[in-house]
């Protein structure tokens, strides 16, 4: 009696979670998918019916947001940023994680406390210092160069973005290389190989899976940003969230929501592509970075 309990409860508990998982697929996929239709629609047919699937599919709204609302432009920049951001990122993380992680040295612990107490500022508070910080150095360029070097560049943009994500990015990396043996090292350092050589040919290709982990989820941040882009970047030179907004405002004023929902579609697209291709290595790295010895 007590087992047939046992089952109808697990039973129970399985249908609850089933339920609840599909319910929460729904309701992400009916929105994506509607965004989708409605890109592809008429402004009449919009208008008619916002439900409705399209009669034909509407491709001229992806022309027009490319060409009059330069989302083409807004791309580029933000492949631009999001791709250096990643690099600086990653050069600068491995390494800093790598040594946290695996060595002792004097000033450590403070290091290591400097870093993870990063994870708890929130860069949208500190946007206006580091505007004023950049803009100081600007005008320094500008006498120097006589053009802007530190604002309006998105380079410096890509700057910013890979340093606010390096206590997150360090404190994920070096969880995960606290869990591999020292064996791996020392059988490093029997064949001859350096530290440096050890960490390029053993540990990084050991952490591939929390790798791909932190550059999807610094992805999602760098790609979707919009305050620290919107206050460095200013003028023609924009990245898509930005250029969005911009979009989402004069298809308002102009009735034309076809337009807006094709720049919706520009930039949640790569997004959907990348997760589609990383999702199982992604759900290895947080499973091995939260193992510890």
């Amino acid at each position: 009696m007590k087992k047939i309990k046992n089952m109808s409860t697990e039973s129970l508990t399985k249908l609850f979670t089933y339920v609840a998982l599909i319910t929460l697929a729904i309701s992400i996929i009916i929105p994506i998918g509607w965004v989708f239709f409605a890109s592809l629609k008429t402004n009449a047919e919009f208008y008619a019916s916002p439900w409705a699937l399209p009669k034909s599919f509407h491709w001229q709204n992806f022309v027009d947001a490319f060409e009059k609302a330069k989302m083409g432009e807004y791309l580029i920049t933000s492949v631009f940023v999001t791709a250096v951001a990643l690099l600086i990122l990653l050069v600068v993380a491995l390494p800093a994680a790598y040594v946290i992680a695996r060595f002792e040295f004097r000033g450590k612990k403070a290091i290591n406390s400097l870093f993870m107490s990063g994870l708890f500022i929130n860069v949208n508070y500190i946007v206006i210092p580091i505007f004023l910080m950049l803009l100081s150095w600007n005008r320094i360029g500008q006498q120097m160069f006589g053009k802007d070097i530190f604002i309006n560049n998105p380079l410096v943009l890509a700057v910013v973005y890979a340093a606010t994500a390096l206590p997150f990015t360090i404190y994920l990396l070096s969880g995960f290389f606290q869990t591999l043996p020292s064996a791996y090292e020392e059988a490093a350092m029997i064949d001859g190989c350096s530290y440096s050589q050890t960490m390029i040919k053993i540990m990084i290709p050991m952490a591939k899976p929390s790798i791909i982990t932190i550059i999807l989820f610094n992805f999602l941040s760098f790609w979707n940003e919009y305050i620290i882009s919107l206050t460095l970047l200013s003028g023609k030179i924009r990245t898509l969230p930005v250029g969005l907004i911009n979009l989402q405002a004069a298809a308002r004023g102009g009735a034309q929501p076809g337009i807006l929902y094709a720049g919706l579609v520009i930039v949640m697209l790569p997004t959907l592509i990348l997760y589609i291709f990383v999702q199982k290595k992604l759900t290895e790295g947080m499973t091995l970075g939260g193992l510890k010895d």
